[in-house]
């Protein structure tokens, strides 16, 4: 089970970091991985962490996102910097094969 939190509205130029807690898996053993879907939008990979702690971005949040992961907390995180309206969706973290429940951000003034 993933229970993701931290979304929530944000102005333009804003931060926000989302939490991703996982539970009954081997946390340590699986990477993490953030998608993003957009209204109206497919669902969109966003960032991934490895298990060795390589992280991956897509081209759209790189340079403003920063994935991370801590094992001894079984939690993924993703902060995130700089957001505009482009970046309203519901975030989705992917873990082991589970999906979390997604939570939304909403970027407006």
């Amino acid at each position: 089970q993933l229970q993701a939190s931290g979304g929530g509205l944000v102005q333009p130029g804003g931060s926000l970091r989302l939490s991703c807690v996982a539970s009954g898996l081997v946390f340590s053993a699986d990477a993490v991985n953030w998608y993003r879907q957009a209204p109206g939008s497919q669902r969109k990979w966003a960032a991934g962490i490895s298990i060795s702690g390589q992280t991956n971005y897509a081209s759209s949040v790189k340079g403003r996102f920063t994935i991370s992961r801590d094992n001894s907390k079984n939690t993924g995180y993703l902060q995130m910097n700089d957001l505009g309206a482009e970046d309203t969706a519901v975030y989705f973290c992917y873990i082991g094969g589970t999906w979390g429940q997604g939570t939304l951000v909403t970027v407006s003034s």
